[in-house]
């Protein structure tokens, strides 16, 4: 009988697999949601979650452009960018995106600014898929649903 490992052994990038979940984010909080959805792109709801390793899950959102804000949120919050010339920062409102013409970009940004910076964040951000109906041409990767609007605050989301 073997005895118990007091080493935790870190997964290498052949040995990770990946699936797929489904998210309907239809009414949703923004915050709350990309919170949710960032842990699962890390990888972080797995038990060999590994730090410096890919081992995160693709995640499909459909309805992105139905998600709430709670409070005043919509019309107070601030969006800044800054256009690379003197004097060019520009600032709009989460409103004023979701009635735009990329309204899925407030769902993004927020997961975004969830993930760590550099080349496995990027290569974990490739792994997010947003659709603003409820159409996505993902059937054939079998996603599995997930029903985030049932989850408690307190709950872990367990996949």
């Amino acid at each position: 009988m073997k005895a118990l490992s007091k080493q935790t052994r870190a997964v290498k990038p052949a040995e990770v697999e990946k699936n797929w979940h489904l998210i309907d984010a239809d009414g949703l909080v923004v915050g709350r949601l990309a919170a949710i959805i960032a842990s699962i792109l890390r990888g972080k709801n797995k038990p060999t979650y590994t730090p410096h390793v890919d081992c995160g899950d693709h995640v499909i959102v459909i309805n992105a452009d139905k998600v709430k804000f709670t409070g005043n949120k919509a019309e107070t919050k601030t969006y800044y960018k800054h256009t690379g010339w003197v004097g060019g920062i520009k600032e709009t409102t989460p409103a004023k995106v979701l009635e735009g013409r990329f309204p899925e970009r407030v769902l993004e940004k927020a997961v975004e600014r969830m993930i760590p910076r550099g080349p496995l964040g990027r290569a974990q951000m490739k792994a997010l898929h947003l659709y603003n109906g409820t159409e996505h041409p993902h059937d054939g990767q079998d996603p599995q649903v997930l029903d985030v609007a049932s989850m408690n605050r307190k709950n872990k989301v367990t996949v």
